[in-house]
């Protein structure tokens, strides 16, 4: 974590004190951390600043009377929602000054994650970038509403704001993601069948296959943040993503390639004399790849060492 030396139930192990049996409060948290670390990953795309938001709403929730509290899981829900509005304001300002293109941060996912076809979809680089075009507040309806199926109570309660106006933030929240999300479902064959296709191109060089696949006007973006080499801009069209590409099949050719679970879905991990240099992602529309999502930020790429559990 960053910017503080205190620790979390987590960080201490599941039962919270290092001698004697758990408090309730830390009993609730831990029963409920992998859920509020799903909601704030959804809200901010980062699972350096999810954990951030996890350990503020720790600090606070140690200082609630639980004999007030009647839906705890709605209670810390609520806590976690209001840190990370918090926290995608300030990553809003931080955004204006990130060299390059910003994508989200990997993660390696669980098997189980995959099985939730609607989780997956939503935690998908896709998704997560859709959910980047929404206001703050939109998307923090959205994810509660969509995601976790909140009713618009308890979700006016968590950004302060009325039932009815979370309503008509959910509506236009809706439809805004409705016109920008992949068509059609998106199956992990197609995505596997994608990566195949780019690895073949790797491995002998030739991108015919891989040209056969990508879409008119598909769109490639990569992430170094500044550290590490990638596209500062995106490469729009298959004709000018296929030179990009060729241009950097000599470079791939020393990296070995893996398959894995990220976000949910099929991608690729590149490394480079062991360490993960790379993770390559997809979106596919109508059978067709449309996005194609270079990671190569080294700071964005620790969580790929280990699975994590997201849950709804």
């Amino acid at each position: 974590m960053t910017g503080s030396a205190k620790t979390t139930p987590h960080d201490r192990g599941a039962g919270g004190n290092r001698v004697g049996s758990p408090d309730p409060a830390t009993e609730a948290y831990v029963a409920h951390r992998n859920l509020l670390f799903t909601v704030a990953y959804e809200m901010l795309g980062s699972a350096a600043d999810a954990e951030d938001v996890l350990q503020e709403t720790w600090l606070r929730w140690t200082n609630v009377d639980l004999h007030t509290v009647r839906d705890q899981r709605a209670y810390l829900v609520r806590i976690t929602t209001r840190q990370a509005l918090d926290r995608l304001r300030t990553l809003g300002r931080r955004k204006e000054t990130y060299v390059g293109t910003w994508l989200p941060e990997p993660l390696l996912t669980a098997p189980d994650v995959a099985t939730d076809v609607e989780l997956a979809e939503h935690v998908s680089m896709a998704m997560l970038l859709v959910l980047e075009t929404l206001a703050p507040i939109e998307r923090a309806v959205f994810v509660l509403r969509e995601v976790f199926a909140l009713d618009y109570e308890e979700i006016a309660e968590a950004v302060d704001k009325t039932p009815a106006a979370v309503r008509q933030l959910a509506y236009r929240a809706r439809a805004h993601v409705a016109a920008r999300r992949p068509r059609g479902a998106v199956s992990a064959a197609d995505t596997r069948g994608a990566l195949e296709a780019f690895r073949r191109a790797v491995d002998t060089g030739d991108l015919q296959h891989l040209l056969d696949i990508l879409a008119p006007d598909v769109v490639f973006l990569g992430d170094g943040g500044g550290i590490a080499q990638a596209a500062l801009a995106p490469v729009i069209g298959d004709d000018a993503v296929a030179a990009a590409l060729a241009a950097g099949l000599a470079n791939l050719a020393s990296r070995s390639l893996e398959s894995a679970q990220v976000n949910g879905y099929p991608a690729l991990i590149l490394r480079l004399n062991g360490q993960i240099d790379t993770v390559l992602a997809v979106r596919i529309d109508d059978g067709l790849v449309t996005g194609l999502y270079s990671l190569r930020n080294p700071q964005k790429l620790s969580r790929l060492q280990r699975e994590t559990m997201l849950c709804r």
